[in-house]
Order: C-alpha cells, then sequence, then structure tokens
C-alpha cells in the first residue's frame, strides 16, 4: 500500500541533511570604546613617565612663604618646577623641600646650580621681588658655571644672590682685610660710571680677610687691566692736609649703601687685560692706592714719660716732615723700682722710603749711631689742630742731651725728647718754683730795718749841718737839705705800712700767680690743642 502510494519505506532511500560549517567573525562596537581608552592610557603613562622631570631636595633655615603644591621654581621667570612636600627635618633644625621639576631642567641639575626664596627686597641693588607681594614668594634658580657634577639635593641660599648667568662681561675677586658698609648688590664704579656690582663675599678659611666677588658687565670689563687699583669708595672719602680739607665721593648711591671703583694707572707700556676671576686687592681708599708698597720693614720702640694723648695706632712716623712709617702698638709700663709709669710705642718704619745717595762708606747701623749722636730724636709733635691728632717725628736737636741707640733688646729703642708743650711747662714749673723760694716777707722786713737805719742817718745829717761854720758855701748847704727830703720820700715810698710798700708786695705775688697760670695754660693747650682754633670748650674738657 505504501508503494501504490508512490511511497518506498526504504530507509536507504531516504534523504539526509547535509550540515555545512560557516567559518565567519563578527566584531561588536561595543568592544572599541575600552580598547581605545586602553590605548590613550598607555600613551598618557608612556608620555608622564618620559617627560617626567628630576624630583630633587632643597633644604632652607625657614619655610617661610613655601607652600607644596603651589610654590614655584622658577628661571629667569619661566616656570620650570613646583615644590610637592615641604618637612622638617629629624632634628627639627632646618626644613627640607621636595621639588619637581621639568625634564628640560635636568642637564642644568649640577653641584654648581643655586636655589634661593625670592621674596619682595630693597636691597643695594635697588628693588627686587616685588612681583612676590601679589603672586607669593617663588624659588629661585640660577644653574650656574656649566661643567659641574650632576646633583638632586641641594643646599638653598638664605641671601639672593645677583645672577649673571649668561651675562656678557667677566668676573674678578676682590681680598679686602674687612667687609665695611659693603653687600651684594654694591655697584661698581669706573670713572664714576656704574659698571658692576658685587655677586657674592665670603670671609676666607683661616678668617684673616674676606673674599668679594664681582661681575663687570661688557665692554667695561675691557678696562680691568692686570695693575688695576681697587678701592673701597663707600661714603664720604675726607682729608685734612696742608692744602685744606677734601672731601670725595663717587656718588650719593655710595654715601648710603657702599660702593666699590677702580682705575688703572698710567705707564709706559700698557698692562694686558684681567682673565676671568683674576684676585685683586682691595684698598681702604684711593689714597691709598697711590701709595707704593714697601717689602724692607723695621720695627723700633720708643719710650715717652709724659701723656700720649691723641696719639694713636696708624698715626704717621715721619722724618723731617716726609712720612717714613707708622705706629703699630701703643702701650702702658709700670716700673717697680721707679715706682713711675712710661709709655712704649712700638713703630715700624720702611728704610726703602729713603732714598740713598754716594758710597756708602759705614754699615748703616753704625750711621744710625753717628745721626743719634748729632742730635737725632724722636718726639711726638701736634699733627692737626683741629683734631688734636698726635705723630712721631724724626728730627735733629743738636741742643739735646746726649743719648744713644739701645740695639740690645727685642727691638732697637731711639732715644726720645719732650714734646715743645713739655718744655714749655718745663720751664714755667722752674720759674714758678724759684718765685716760690723768693723771701718776699723777708724782703720786706729788710727794707723796714734799712728805711730805720736811713731815718737814724738822716737824723745824724742834720745834726752835722747844723754844727758846719756859717762860712760854709750856700751850695752845699742845699745840696745838704735836699739829701734830706730825697732820703724821707725814699723811707716814706718803702715803708712797709705806706701803700706803696702794699703794693709792692701785691706785684710780687701777683708775678707769681701769673707764672702759675701759664704753667696751667700751657698743660691746658697740651691736652686741647683744638682749642687754639675753636676756643675754650667746657665740654671738652676731661
Amino acid at each position: 500500500m505504501n508503494e501504490e502510494n508512490g511511497i518506498s519505506r526504504n530507509p536507504s532511500s531516504t534523504p539526509e541533511a547535509i550540515v555545512k560549517t560557516k567559518k565567519s567573525f563578527s566584531f561588536s562596537l561595543v568592544w572599541l570604546v575600552p580598547l581605545v581608552a586602553a590605548l590613550i592610557g598607555g600613551w598618557l603613562v608612556y608620555k608622564a613617565f618620559s617627560e617626567k622631570g628630576p624630583t630633587i631636595t632643597i633644604t632652607f633655615e625657614t619655610a617661610e612663604g613655601l607652600e607644596a603644591g603651589k610654590t614655584k621654581i622658577k628661571y629667569k621667570d619661566v616656570e620650570v618646577g613646583q615644590v610637592e612636600s615641604v618637612d622638617l627635618s629629624e632634628n627639627g633644625s632646618y626644613v627640607i623641600v621636595t621639588a619637581e621639576l621639568r625634564k628640560s631642567a635636568e642637564p642644568h641639575l649640577t653641584e654648581n646650580t643655586r636655589f634661593w626664596v625670592e621674596r619682595a627686597r630693597i636691597g643695594a641693588g635697588g628693588a627686587a621681588g616685588l612681583g612676590t607681594l601679589f603672586a607669593g614668594a617663588y624659588i629661585g634658580a640660577d644653574p650656574g658655571k656649566p661643567g659641574g657634577k650632576p646633583a638632586r639635593s641641594f643646599t638653598g641660599l638664605e641671601i639672593p644672590p645677583v645672577v649673571t648667568t649668561g651675562l656678557p662681561g667677566r668676573h674678578f675677586r676682590l681680598k679686602a682685610a674687612r667687609l665695611g658698609s659693603l653687600n651684594v648688590g654694591s655697584p661698581i664704579y669706573y670713572r664714576q660710571f656704574k659698571v658692576g656690582q658685587v655677586v657674592a663675599y665670603e670671609m676666607v678659611e683661616d678668617g684673616e680677610a674676606v673674599d668679594f666677588k664681582i661681575f663687570i658687565h661688557a665692554p667695561f670689563h675691557e678696562y680691568v687691566r692686570t695693575n688695576s687699583r681697587f678701592w673701597n669708595a663707600s661714603g664720604l672719602d675726607v682729608s685734612v692736609d696742608a692744602s685744606g680739607i677734601k672731601i670725595n665721593t663717587e656718588s650719593f648711591v655710595s654715601i648710603l649703601i657702599g660702593g666699590i671703583a677702580f682705575d688703572t694707572p698710567a705707564t709706559l707700556q700698557p698692562a694686558s687685560q684681567a682673565e676671568e676671576n683674576a684676585t685683586f686687592n682691595l684698598f681702604a681708599s684711593r689714597e691709598k692706592t697711590l701709595e707704593k708698597a714697601y717689602v724692607q720693614k723695621r720695627q723700633w720702640v720708643l719710650y715717652f714719660d709724659g701723656s700720649v694723648r691723641g696719639l694713636s695706632v696708624g698715626a704717621p712716623v715721619e722724618l723731617q716732615g716726609i712720612k717714613i712709617g707708622e705706629v703699630t702698638d701703643i702701650t702702658l709700663e709700670f716700673d717697680w723700682e721707679k715706682l713711675t709709669f712710661r709709655i712704649p710705642v712700638l713703630i715700624e718704619t720702611e728704610p726703602e722710603r729713603i732714598k740713598f745717595v754716594g758710597k756708602e762708606t759705614v754699615d748703616r747701623k753704625r750711621g744710625l749711631d753717628i745721626l743719634v749722636e748729632k742730635g737725632l730724636r724722636a718726639q711726638l709733635k701736634t699733627g692737626s689742630l683741629l683734631t688734636g691728632q698726635l705723630l712721631v717725628g724724626w728730627d735733629f736737636h743738636p741742643n739735646a742731651p746726649p743719648a744713644k741707640i739701645n740695639w740690645d733688646g727685642r727691638y732697637p729703642e731711639m732715644p726720645t725728647i719732650p714734646t715743645p708743650m713739655e718744655e714749655i711747662t718745663s720751664g714755667m714749673t722752674r720759674i714758678v718754683e724759684k718765685l716760690d723760694t723768693i723771701p718776699l716777707e723777708q724782703i720786706g722786713k729788710d727794707l723796714q730795718k734799712t728805711m730805720a737805719n736811713l731815718s737814724k742817718t738822716t737824723a745824724e745829717l742834720q745834726k752835722l749841718v747844723q754844727k758846719l761854720d756859717a762860712n760854709v758855701a750856700p751850695a752845699a748847704t742845699a745840696t745838704l737839705e735836699q739829701a734830706q727830703t730825697t732820703l724821707v720820700k725814699v723811707d716814706r715810698l718803702l715803708n712797709a705800712e705806706s701803700p706803696t710798700g702794699h703794693e709792692l708786695k701785691r706785684a710780687l705775688g701777683e708775678l707769681a700767680d701769673a707764672a702759675r697760670n701759664i704753667s696751667i695754660l700751657v698743660d691746658y693747650l697740651e691736652r686741647h690743642p683744638e682749642s687754639l682754633v675753636f676756643g675754650k670748650d667746657g665740654s671738652n674738657e676731661k
């Protein structure tokens, strides 16, 4: 039946379904977003690490004006980094600032790099950092000289330096005995033009001098020669000499904040330009630069018995009015054997100041002995009536008492003589002492006795006249009468009780008082010679 219906029931004749596997990939847009985000994130991470600048630490004494995450680090007003954190050191003596800089700043981080906190300030170089009044403080940076070793830890400067990196010009160093009124930013002058400034200073290791670092701007640095002289031009340079009072200054600014000036002396052969960091001496004044330097030094000791008020260390030593040295020390000694005081004064002479002519026939030691035999002596003299300052003068005094140089001590001793005032005082004292020895009272008594004897003699002469023969010439009688009258007048004149006798005693007493007053006046003038110009001032009297 099934066959009749045309349907075969044979399983082998049933068609089978053929299954085919189709290979295909279907991408959803949902996965595109995280993929792009991952790529961007990776790129940002790579860029952040590749562009990340160095991290450094800077130590300061205080964190005034510094804030983590806000304070910037700038070089020439360009931001090159930022402060990340501010912490105290373990012992609390300083603060540690951690900062991150830009990648471009890494090549400039060497041992020569300097950092400081820039705040508003007014100094020798003028007003600076005024913008910090509104924007806040920031840390300034200076790369310094190239070629230093790489560094990541630094000690910040407490005093902002003068940045000269990259400026045309040249640095020099100056050596001075003291700092004076100079400071960072103090101006430097050449022919009264401002050509540079002090950029730094420090004390040398042994503490004997101060080392200044200065910068001269181009093209003025070409005027600094190997023989140039620098001097401290701070304040007013006042000098008093025979020609009057001289006042010099470079500028009004140097009076207020100090300054340095330099010049080059004219020579037959011009000197070459000074190299970078060449060292010069810094003189105290322009006059000091003109003084010649002498190598030979000779010390002498002088002993004075009188007052040396007005003599100070540095006072000149002059030979016949020409300076040959200066005073280096003044002390006071007490002699237990003599129970007296004396004042040793140590001086230093420079024999090279004296030009020797002719052939040397004796050695110099013997020559000095001969000069002393001829009257060479040391004496204190008034250097200025205005100030009362003294100096030591060497000069010839032929009438001085004989003396010799004592060569046996540590320093040779040059004989001295008293000052002119002391000689006048001594002379007046001797006059007063002699006047005091005059027995004025005894002289008055002797005069009184003499007058009594004269009265007796007059009476006897009168009796003699009465006994004369009447034939004696009238002229002789008149002469005797005139003699009698004269003797009576002399008696009245010299009588101790008469006005004339009193006047004589008073005159002799006033003469003695005048001598004492002269002695007092001479002593006052010795202590206050300036009173000859200004008059006596009670405020100056000691």
